[in-house]
């Protein structure tokens, strides 16, 4: 069995896109989605795109779809706007968890801060005394999250607790974007190259407020976890 997880698209298609046509994407068992599709400059798009692999998706939404979905903010409203009715119904129906068997790897949950809230930090330099509070009483093997858009494999607790990092805004040491490959030989974090020049050309086209500011801030820069990292776990 071969499983993909995608978080944190944010709207990000060109990044999608790319992802998804790796071999071990496009031949997976289950593609999981772990929130955070949007918001961002082709919520459309990005919707629909992750939509049309049907039965093989696994979703649950994050902050920014409820966010969204509250319009909450300019670029929330003009999200929900380019979304129209029946998407934003889709998103609002979206489980907060979700979660799969993986032979190898065992009960997998899937969720898109932590299992008990979609905003909760976790980070690379988390004490291993919170994560184990934040997985107390969680019944799986492994699980699966996004939300601070960087790559994390760790166990504690006996959890493996597994960060996909973020496949439209990677808070990464080098570009592209960012998933991770479940099989039964175990977990592998993966990188994804794309014409960043050519996205960020596109997304200041979409007519997403700021998006300029997104094709600069969140494409073409680079954000080390070295520096992410700490400032999130400040606001832990």
């Amino acid at each position: 069995m071969r499983v993909a997880a995608l978080f944190d698209v944010h709207g990000n298609l060109p990044a999608l896109e790319a992802v998804l046509a790796e071999p071990d994407v496009a031949g997976a068992d289950l593609v999981l989605c772990g929130g955070d599709t949007v918001p961002g400059p082709f919520p459309r798009e990005c919707v629909e795109v992750l939509a049309a692999l049907g039965d093989r998706l696994v979703a649950v939404h994050g902050n920014g779809e409820r966010n969204v979905v509250a319009r909450d903010g300019e670029e929330a409203r003009w999200c929900a706007d380019e979304l129209g009715a029946e998407r934003l119904a889709r998103l609002a129906a979206l489980p907060t968890t979700a979660r799969v068997d993986v032979p190898g790897l065992g009960r997998v949950l899937l969720c898109h801060g932590t299992p008990r809230s979609d905003e909760e930090i976790v980070t690379l330099v988390t004490p291993d005394e919170r994560l184990g509070g934040i997985l107390a009483g969680v019944e799986a093997d492994a699980v699966l999250a996004g939300h601070t858009h960087t790559q994390i494999d760790r166990t504690v607790a006996g959890v493996r607790w597994v960060n996909g990092g973020s496949v439209g805004m990677p808070y990464e040491d080098e570009p592209g974007a960012r998933w991770a490959l479940l099989t039964a030989d175990g977990v592998e974090l993966r990188r994804t190259e794309y014409d960043r020049e050519a996205a960020a050309r596109r997304i200041r086209r979409s007519g997403m407020p700021g998006a300029d500011a997104f094709a600069a801030e969140y494409v073409l820069a680079r954000h080390p976890p070295s520096e992410t990292a700490p400032y999130f776990e400040s606001l832990a």
